[in-house]
């Protein structure tokens, strides 16, 4: 009974994986076709990776992509770690967790609704100012912000409930600033947690369609709105090459980040 169990969790697992990765295995094959089928492999080659660096259009959009992850990043980890330890240290009880629930609903609120609603707000208060062509970087930058930020803070949190404030109380009394107290003791304490929460930032940002699609506009194109309007006309194997570049880049950053929490696991057991 017990061999039985254990084959049908792996043949579950098999299949699992078969079906989240067998489209990326599928167009990262396609993506070094000699030909320009989609569907009919013609031969090995690499000129399809050469052609997308070719593609004036694809690096613009593929440069916006990274610039609005990166920007969205630092943002919302600054802002993620000084929510934080704000809330952390508020001594009000319902009003902490009335934060916090409010705090998780850019997380568990449908895209959709959430992308919409945001450009409906935007073009108000562009109408409000006068703006005609409001939507724009600033406009996905406050969007990306305002769901990678609940990331962030729930990974510094968790950091912060582990330290012993009485350490940075001590440091205070000994004459040191509570700034330069916080920076010399604290950080060093929630730091995994908030390189954990940055790279998330990123990678969410760097990745994202849904929300970024009802806050761009015609001046600012992100990748993945980019690859969607070629989904009109023919998609060419250079795209596929584009999107397993992605693809590798996010899974390089997610294993660095599974690498930083097991080291900071281990380090804590060891305490």
């Amino acid at each position: 009974m017990k061999n039985k169990v254990s084959f049908a969790s792996r043949l579950y697992m098999v299949l699992i994986f078969v079906f989240l990765y067998a489209p990326i295995a599928v167009m990262t094959v396609f993506s070094f076709n000699s030909g320009s089928s989609t569907y009919i492999m013609d031969g090995f080659s690499t000129s399809w990776w050469v052609e997308m660096f070719h593609d004036t259009a694809a690096m613009n959009a593929l440069k916006n992509t990274v610039l609005l992850a990166l920007v969205t990043m630092v943002v919302s980890t600054v802002l993620g770690v000084m929510a934080s330890v704000g809330l952390f240290m508020q001594k009000n009880k319902l009003y902490k967790k009335t934060m916090m629930n409010v705090t998780n609903i850019p997380m568990m609120n449908p895209e959709i609704v959430t992308g919409i609603s945001m450009m409906l707000l935007f073009v108000f208060v562009g109408t409000l100012v006068n703006v005609k062509e409001v939507l724009g970087f600033t406009t996905l930058l406050i969007a990306h912000v305002t769901f990678c930020l609940p990331y962030v803070i729930l990974n510094v949190m968790p950091k912060l409930r582990q330290f012993d404030m009485n350490v940075y109380e001590a440091a205070v009394d000994l004459g040191c600033k509570p700034f330069k107290a916080f920076m010399k003791v604290v950080m060093p304490e929630i730091m995994n947690g908030i390189i954990t929460g940055c790279i998330m930032s990123f990678t969410l940002s760097l990745d994202d369609f849904i929300i970024s699609y009802f806050t761009n506009g015609p001046s600012f194109q992100t990748l993945p709105i980019y690859i969607f309007s070629l989904t009109k006309k023919r998609v060419k194997p250079d795209m596929f090459a584009l999107s397993t570049l992605m693809f590798l880049v996010i899974l390089v950053l997610l294993i660095f980040m599974n690498i930083a929490q097991a080291r900071a696991e281990k380090k804590e057991a060891a305490k």
